[in-house]
């Protein structure tokens, strides 16, 4: 719970006969469906998702008690103990009692990040103006764009957060806004129902059981990686042994035979996808999409490079290295030998890297140079992408997608979630996380959406 805002008087209370039942409604109704689909107890939550998110939980649920109202006198546990104990208690505590007794649960979108201090939320679900939040401990990790369930209460002419604060990933999100439309009769849209307080006071639970089945679901499958083919991230690492009197000028006039490989250097070639672009791909729900694209935005699916009496072909998965291979053996006949492959899983490649201590740095070159080059190729990349199919976007170019108030909105969070991901670069100081995206909202004409 906040510093400062000490509920443990209010805590011991629940231990009352009168309010271990009512509470233990509650409970069941934010974690009962979760438990009972897993086949376990709330004590074992601590284990997969960690003790402190645990008492997070523990926290919303709470939370939500202190609002509702049972039958019989007196009908609220807030009520009760202020009015017994509440002499106990200090002035502000008090006032963030009463706060949370009338306080509703809801999506928030945040921006404007001063760590340490505070923050401003944007509320997803009921609209209005963003608020400004005085908060100390969430500041310091949260980022721009980021989205929180929460209850943001007024104490003393300060807004701040109550302590069942939960992060809310796009798929979590979705869930919720699923919930909520098909609870409301809003099945067949995408628009969200108008909801009054006293209806998403009800629906508490709905934020706790999101956040629980989307966080279980990615714990136990772990982060599943794939490229833009929709195919699982794989290292594959194929060697072709040179034959016997093989030179190097032999196998590069012939690799030039394979569509797509473009020779960068005397003994290294990147191999190009050879496909429109916008085309349609199979992706995995709630998979992350890793590869990598030239300044043309053109993607690349593997490499090959010549080293040691082998031809070397690196790609990062199993359907692009057979591909590949075939390719290969077919072009280049009997100037290679049978080949080797070495396959390592993402989990064994961060295992191999060596840890920060042991490293030494590669380049000479200055943190503000490699600063400026990789925004500049940032820019081009972006400059391109503003003219290539999103599918966030409907296949539509970000371009084409602005022009209608509804592609505005979408667009709009578009940008927004590519600030929010590089902006969670783990070294603030990385390149990548003081990129700036003001230049695209303006390009877009969407700043009035920069909220």
């Amino acid at each position: 719970m906040p510093t400062g805002h000490d509920l443990s008087g209010l805590m011991k209370f629940l231990g009352r006969d009168e309010w271990q039942g009512c509470f233990n409604e509650v409970f069941d109704d934010h974690f009962g469906p979760v438990l009972e689909a897993c086949e376990m107890e709330f004590e074992d939550l601590a284990g997969i998702v960690s003790d402190d998110w645990a008492m997070t939980l523990w926290g919303c649920a709470f939370e939500d008690f202190l609002t509702q109202e049972f039958d019989g006198q007196p009908a609220n546990i807030v009520d009760d103990y202020v009015k017994r104990r509440g002499w106990k208690e200090s002035a502000q505590s008090r006032a963030y009692m009463l706060a949370l007794r009338t306080s509703v649960m809801s999506l928030y979108e945040v921006s404007n990040v001063v760590p340490g201090q505070s923050l401003v939320a944007r509320d997803l679900i009921r609209g209005g103006e963003p608020v400004t939040v005085s908060e100390g401990t969430a500041t310091k990790t949260l980022k721009q764009w980021d989205r929180i369930a929460a209850r943001i209460v007024p104490v003393m002419g300060k807004n701040i957060l109550a302590g069942g604060v939960l992060p809310f990933t796009p798929q979590a999100t979705e869930s919720l806004f699923d919930g909520l439309r098909t609870t409301f009769g809003k099945k067949k849209t995408k628009k969200l129902p108008a909801l009054n307080d006293e209806e998403l006071q009800a629906m508490a639970s709905l934020f706790t059981l999101s956040w629980l089945f989307d966080t279980l679901d990615r714990v136990m499958r772990g982060p599943l990686l794939q490229n833009n083919d929709g195919d699982e991230i794989v290292f594959h690492n194929v060697r072709f042994p040179l034959a016997s009197g093989v030179a190097p000028q032999d196998i590069a006039s012939r690799l030039s035979r394979i569509p797509g490989m473009l020779q960068e250097s005397e003994k290294f070639w990147s191999w190009m996808e050879e496909v429109p672009q916008g085309r349609d791909k199979p992706k995995t729900a709630g998979a992350t999409t890793v590869d990598t694209l030239m300044d043309s935005g053109s993607n690349v699916i593997g490499n090959a490079e010549l080293k040691d009496r082998f031809l070397h072909l690196s790609t990062n998965s199993a359907a692009r290295a057979k591909n590949g291979t075939d390719l290969i053996r077919q072009v280049l006949g009997d100037l290679v030998r049978t080949p080797l492959t070495e396959i390592r899983t993402v989990e064994q490649m961060m295992a191999e890297r060596p840890g920060r201590h042991t490293q030494t740095p590669s380049s000479s070159i200055s943190s503000e140079i490699a600063e400026e080059t990789i925004h500049q190729f940032l820019d081009r990349h972006y400059l391109d992408t503003l003219d290539q199919p999103v599918a966030m976007l409907g296949n539509k170019t970000p371009r084409q997608a602005a022009r209608t108030p509804a592609g505005r909105q979408k667009t709009a969070d578009w940008l927004k979630y590519l600030e929010n991901q590089t902006a969670k670069q783990p070294d603030p100081n990385h390149p990548m996380a003081t990129y700036s995206f003001e230049w695209i909202w303006k390009e877009l004409g969407l700043r009035d959406l920069h909220r």
